[in-house]
C-alpha cells in the first residue's frame, strides 16, 4: 500500500515538473522581449567576470615574474657557517626542492644559502626546523616576503602591507555584487509582470517551491548560452588587453613583456561565479514573488506607484507638467534605479578625480622637474660604483662634437660647524637657525651643526663655474651657495630665498656627517658666497636648511679621505649643441654610452625621451584607471537598458492613463527625455560637487595657483565621458519609449490575461 502511494507521488511530481517545464518553454517563446533583457544581462555579467578574472590572473602571474626578476625566486634564505655536509642536509629535507649557495652575498658574515620549497605554505615551519637542525639562531633565516605574499603565504614578522591580491579580490567582489544587482533588475522586471499569473497558479494548488523552481529553471535556460559566450569573449578581451600592454611596454627601455595564460581553474571559477550570479539574481525576486498569497498575487499590480505623490518644484518650473510627472516616476523607480545611480556616481567621480589628479600631477611635475631643469641637462649618465677620482674619461667627454658642455660630478654628505654670528642679518631677523632646526642644531656655545652637502666638480667645470660668478679660478677652496629658503614667508612651490651667511665668510669647517667630534674636522677656505649655482639636475637647499658647497676635484683628492661621506656613483651631465629633437639627443646619448659603457657600468637618459616616456606612462595609467571607470559606467548603463527594455508591462497603464486625459506622444517623449536627463544629471551634480572639493583640497595641499589648473582643466575629456554616458542612457529610453508608444490605449487599460 505504501509503495503504491510513493509511486503515485512520484508520478504526480513528474507530471508537475513536466507541466512547469512546458509552461516555462511556452512563456519564453511568447515573451522574447523580457527574455532578451535577461540574456543580455547574463552575457554582460559573464563577460565582465571572465575579463576581470583572466586579466587579474595574468596580472598576478606578471607580478610573480617581476618579483622573481627583482628580488630572486628563492623562498627562504639561511646565512651562517654552513659546510658542504650541512648543505646536503638541507637539500635532503623533505619539502626542499633545491638549495643554492648565493656566491654574490656570501662573504665574511658566512655562507648564504637560497632555499626553494615544493610546498610554499609550510615555508616558515620548515625554515625554523632547518635552522634548528643546523644549530643556527632564528635570525639566520630570512624570507622572500613579497614573493611568498603573492603565493598567499604570510610570514610572521612581515609588517609591510601587501595589498595587491586583496585589491584584485575586492574589485572582483564589487563587480559580482554590482552585476547581481543589474541582472536582478532584469529578472525582477520579468517576474513582477507575472504576479497575476502566479497568483492564479497558487489558487489552484501550486506551491511556493514549485514557483521558485519554475522561475530559476527559466533563468538557467535563458542564461547558459549567453554565459558561455560571455566567458569566451571575456577571455578574448583579456588577451587583447595583455597584448596591448605588451605593445605599450615595448616603447620603454627594459619594459617587460607579459605572457598570456588562462588556467582551467580560472575558467571553472568564472563559470561558477557567472552561474552563481545568475542564480542569486533570479532567486531574490523569485523568493519574494513565491511568498505572496494567492489573493495578493491575483489582486496585485506590477505598475510602479508612489504611496504619496511629491512635488518636484525645480522640474515643474523647468519643464512644466511633464517635469512633475517625470519626477514622480523617478521617485517610484528610486529603488530599482539605485544600482544605476551608485554605478554612475562611482564612474563619474573616479573619472573626474582621475583626470584632475593627472592634470595637477602634470603641472607639479613640470614645475619641479621638466620646466625647472629644462636648461640644466640634455643627457644624464650615472656611472655605477665609481668615485669621481677614479673616473678617467673626462677629456673624452669634453671632446665630443655634438656636446656643448659636459660636467662630471659626485655628491658627498658632510656637516658644517657654523658660528652664530656668521648668519646673515636677514636670517637672524627671522629668528636664526634655532627657529628652523630647533635644539638639534646646537653644537656648542654659539655654534650650530648643519648639513653641508658637497658637489665635487671636475676641475675644468669648477673653473667655468668660477668664471660664471665672476671670481678668479682657484682649486684650493670651496664655493658656498649663499641661499636660504624662507619657509616662513613662502612655500615650496613658489620659494623665496634670503642670504644664508655673511658675504665676507672666509672659511668653513667641515666634518664627516656620520661621526661626532672634532677629530676629522677640516677647515677650508671659502672662495665666494654666491646665490648662483652650476647647471646640474639637482635640488639645492630646501630640506633641513643645508649649506651647499661646490668643490673642485683637486681639493677633494686632498681632503676626501678625511671628510668621507662620498656617494658610490658619479654623474655626467651633458648639454647638446642642438637641443630640440629627440633623435639628436638619442644619438648623443648613444655616443656617450659607447664612450663610457665600454669601461664602466652605467645608466643613461635624455631629457626629451624622459619627457615622452613620462607622458606615455601617465597615458598608460589613465588608460587602466579610465577603463575601470568605463566599466563602472557600463554597469550603470547596462542596468538602465535592463530596466527600460523590461518596463513595458510596468508602465503601460501609467502612460495609458496619461494619454486618456490628453497627454500626447510628444509629452511622453518629453517625459522620457527628462527622466534620462535626471538619471545622468543627479549623479553628475553630486560628483561635480565632490570633485570640486577634492580638487580644491589637492590644489591647497600642493600650493599651486588655482588659475594654473583652471587654464588646463580637463573639461573636454570629462564632457566627452559624460556625453557618452548620457547618449547611451538616452538610447535605452528611446528603445523603451518606442515600445510604450506602440501600445494601444484599450489594450493597456484592460486586465492582464494569462499570457
Amino acid at each position: 500500500m505504501r509503495r503504491r502511494e510513493v509511486n503515485r507521488c512520484h508520478k504526480n511530481m513528474t507530471m508537475i515538473g513536466s507541466m512547469w517545464k512546458n509552461y516555462s518553454i511556452d512563456y519564453i517563446k511568447n515573451n522574447r522581449a523580457s527574455g532578451i533583457s535577461i540574456i543580455a544581462a547574463s552575457f554582460i555579467a559573464a563577460l565582465f567576470l571572465s575579463f576581470l578574472c583572466c586579466l587579474f590572473y595574468n596580472f598576478w602571474l606578471d607580478s610573480i615574474e617581476g618579483t622573481k626578476l627583482e628580488d630572486g625566486s628563492w623562498h627562504g634564505r639561511i646565512t651562517g657557517e654552513i659546510s658542504g655536509d650541512e648543505l646536503a642536509v638541507i637539500n635532503n629535507f623533505a619539502n626542499v626542492e633545491k638549495v643554492v649557495v648565493n656566491e654574490e652575498l656570501s662573504g665574511e658574515q658566512g655562507t648564504v644559502a637560497d632555499v626553494y620549497f615544493y610546498n610554499k605554505r609550510t615555508v616558515y615551519q620548515d625554515m625554523s626546523a632547518l635552522v634548528n637542525i643546523l644549530g643556527l639562531p632564528e635570525d639566520a633565516a630570512d624570507y622572500n616576503y613579497q614573493l611568498l605574499s603573492l603565493y598567499f603565504v604570510r610570514i610572521p614578522g612581515d609588517n609591510m602591507p601587501r595589498l595587491l591580491m586583496p585589491a584584485y579580490l575586492a574589485i572582483v567582489m564589487i563587480v559580482c555584487v554590482s552585476l547581481i544587482l543589474v541582472i536582478h533588475n532584469s529578472f525582477a522586471t520579468s517576474m513582477n509582470s507575472r504576479v497575476h499569473q502566479f497568483g492564479i497558479f497558487s489558487s489552484i494548488g501550486a506551491t511556493p517551491g514549485q514557483i521558485r523552481t519554475c522561475l530559476v529553471q527559466e533563468a538557467l535556460f535563458l542564461s547558459i548560452v549567453p554565459v558561455m559566450a560571455g566567458i569566451l569573449l571575456g577571455i578574448i578581451f583579456s588577451f587583447g588587453t595583455v597584448w596591448g600592454m605588451n605593445a605599450f611596454a615595448a616603447n620603454f627601455v627594459g619594459g617587460r613583456q607579459a605572457s598570456f595564460s588562462c588556467h582551467p581553474v580560472i575558467l571553472l571559477l568564472v563559470l561558477f561565479l557567472s552561474i552563481l550570479t545568475v542564480l542569486v539574481s533570479a532567486w531574490i525576486p523569485a523568493r519574494k514573488l513565491s511568498r505572496l498569497t494567492p489573493l495578493e498575487s491575483i489582486r496585485g499590480t506590477d505598475e510602479l506607484q508612489l504611496k504619496k505623490k511629491k512635488r518636484s518644484p525645480i522640474l515643474s518650473v523647468l519643464f512644466g507638467i511633464e517635469g512633475e510627472m517625470a519626477g514622480n516616476a523617478l521617485k517610484a523607480q528610486k529603488k530599482a534605479l539605485r544600482t544605476t545611480s551608485l554605478s554612475l556616481i562611482l564612474a563619474f567621480l573616479g573619472f573626474m578625480i582621475m583626470q584632475c589628479f593627472w592634470t595637477l600631477s602634470g603641472i607639479s611635475t613640470n614645475h619641479t622637474y621638466f620646466e625647472k631643469y629644462q636648461d640644466a641637462w640634455d643627457v644624464m649618465v650615472t656611472v655605477k660604483d665609481t668615485h669621481i677620482e677614479d673616473f678617467g674619461l673626462i677629456n673624452e667627454l669634453r671632446g665630443m662634437p655634438k656636446a656643448d658642455s659636459s660636467v662630471v660630478y659626485q655628491k658627498a654628505e658632510a656637516v658644517c660647524i657654523l658660528p652664530q654670528d656668521a648668519q646673515s642679518k636677514e636670517l637672524l631677523s627671522l629668528g636664526g637657525l634655532e627657529v628652523f632646526l630647533g635644539d638639534a642644531a646646537f653644537y656648542g656655545k654659539g655654534l650650530f651643526q648643519i648639513e653641508a652637502p658637497i658637489f665635487i666638480l671636475d676641475d675644468e667645470s669648477f673653473g667655468e663655474f668660477c668664471g660664471q660668478i665672476g671670481i678668479a679660478s682657484r682649486m684650493d677652496g670651496t664655493i658656498v651657495l649663499n641661499r636660504f629658503w624662507d619657509s616662513v614667508n613662502s612655500n615650496f612651490r613658489y620659494p623665496e630665498y634670503i642670504p644664508y651667511v655673511k658675504e665676507d665668510m672666509e672659511a668653513v669647517a667641515l666634518n664627516n656627517a656620520a661621526e661626532k667630534g672634532d677629530e676629522n674636522m677640516v677647515e677650508i677656505p671659502v672662495l665666494a658666497c654666491t646665490k648662483e649655482y652650476p647647471l646640474l639636475r639637482e635640488e639645492y637647499g630646501k630640506s633641513d636648511c643645508p649649506l651647499v658647497q661646490f668643490m673642485p676635484l683637486s681639493l677633494w683628492k686632498e681632503i676626501g679621505g678625511q671628510i668621507g661621506g662620498a656617494e658610490q656613483d658619479t654623474y655626467v651631465r651633458v648639454l647638446a649643441n642642438d637641443r630640440t629633437e629627440v633623435d639628436i639627443l638619442n644619438a648623443l646619448e648613444n655616443e656617450i654610452t659607447q664612450i663610457i659603457g665600454s669601461e664602466y657600468e652605467i645608466e643613461s637618459e635624455n631629457r626629451i625621451q624622459e619627457r615622452e616616456d613620462n607622458d606615455k606612462m601617465i597615458e598608460g595609467y589613465e588608460l587602466i584607471l579610465g577603463a575601470f571607470c568605463v566599466l563602472l559606467a557600463i554597469i550603470g548603463i547596462a542596468h538602465v537598458f535592463s530596466h527600460t527594455l523590461g518596463f513595458l508591462r510596468q508602465r503601460k497603464r501609467e502612460f495609458a492613463r496619461y494619454m486618456s486625459v490628453g497627454l500626447t506622444s510628444e509629452g511622453i517623449r518629453k517625459m522620457f527625455c527628462i527622466e534620462a536627463l535626471m538619471i545622468v544629471g543627479r549623479p553628475l551634480l553630486v560628483t561635480s560637487a565632490l570633485t570640486i572639493v577634492a580638487v580644491a583640497f589637492m590644489i591647497k595641499a600642493s600650493y599651486l595657483d588655482p588659475m594654473e589648473f583652471i587654464k588646463v582643466a580637463p573639461i573636454a575629456p570629462i564632457l566627452a565621458f559624460v556625453s557618452a554616458v548620457f547618449a547611451f542612457v538616452a538610447l535605452a529610453y528611446y528603445l523603451g519609449g518606442k515600445k510604450i508608444l506602440k501600445v494601444s490605449l484599450a489594450e493597456a487599460l484592460r486586465d492582464d490575461t494569462m499570457m
